[in-house]
């Protein structure tokens, strides 16, 4: 009888153990997120703004040289409209990189916090 017992005895405490890592690397994640307050609601709306201004800022330069260009340097194209796309591009391709420069940052304090088993 006893040998029955001791794989079924023995796969619950390997469970058990899974669960308990599972549990304790859940826990530090939530700690290291209650330690860590700066990422908090003002932080995502200051981020989005500070985003929509890294786009709206040369795109309006972009139009404003436009405009200056096209008064006092005529051509057969519209030098707003190309600056205006030129300046609209440069501020998006800005904001991705910085975009992904914070997930970047975010994914690694992830991966320090909780080891890095990836389990949630």
């Amino acid at each position: 009888m006893t040998d029955k017992r001791d794989p079924d005895d023995q796969q619950k405490r390997n469970q058990g153990d899974a669960f308990s890592r599972t549990v304790g690397a859940k826990a530090a994640r939530k700690l290291t997120a209650q330690r860590d307050t700066t990422h908090g609601v003002w932080f995502g709306l200051g981020m989005m703004g500070l985003v929509g201004w890294s786009v709206a800022v040369p795109t309006l330069l972009g139009a404003m040289l436009g405009l200056w260009l096209d008064e006092h340097h005529p051509a057969p194209f519209s030098w707003t409209l190309a600056l205006l796309v030129a300046g609209l591009t440069l501020g998006c391709l800005n904001a991705w990189r910085w975009v992904a420069k914070e997930d970047k940052a975010i994914q690694q304090t992830r991966g320090e916090g909780d080891g890095g088993d990836g389990d949630e």
